[in-house]
């Protein structure tokens, strides 16, 4: 098992509010599955941040892109495996 942080970097903010619950009712799914280990908002409005528990960066990835906010344009996503 690894961890992945995926980074949500904002592209379209004004299409956030948009698919705001879909993002946040997908995230709450995989945390009923364990396959999210933190997950929160930028402070500064520039994105969030999604740490995913996967056994690869393949299922980690698929994961990340199946995120509404990604799936729909709104945020560009920026994965790397991370090390606790």
């Amino acid at each position: 098992m690894g961890y992945f942080a995926a980074i949500l970097h904002m592209e379209k903010p004004e299409l956030n509010q948009e698919f705001r619950q879909a993002h946040l009712d997908y995230l709450a799914e995989l945390v009923a599955q364990d396959k999210v280990h933190l997950k929160g908002p930028f402070l500064d409005g520039a994105g969030g941040m999604v740490v995913y528990k996967a056994e690869s960066l393949d299922e980690a990835q698929n994961l990340a892109q199946e995120d509404p906010y990604v799936k729909e344009g709104v945020r560009r996503l920026e994965l790397h495996e991370w090390g606790i």
